[in-house]
């Protein structure tokens, strides 16, 4: 189905001159993309959210708790990023 040449595999294996993507920009990619999911997730549990406390005022607690779920996401990333690096 594929083909790959020699070229390619030394490409992809990064056999000459190091590697392309070095640890800081690993972990720069690692939280970015994190924080872009938690974003992402938040919309649309933001919308339900405020929705449900337009309905029924009691709905607050739970909405906010589902709000900042997505957000430990990022926070964990970070916590990863700085036990790793």
């Amino acid at each position: 189905m594929f083909e790959f040449t020699p070229e390619l595999a030394d490409v992809v294996l990064q056999a000459e001159g190091g590697p392309m993507l070095t640890e800081n920009g690993a972990a720069a990619i690692a939280v970015g993309l994190a924080a872009l999911a938690a974003g992402y997730a938040e919309r649309g549990i933001g919308a339900a959210a405020v929705g449900a406390i337009a309905e029924d005022d009691d709905m607050f607690v739970p909405g906010l708790i589902l709000t900042v779920l997505p957000e430990t996401l990022v926070i964990l990333a970070l916590v990863v990023v700085f036990l790793v690096g």
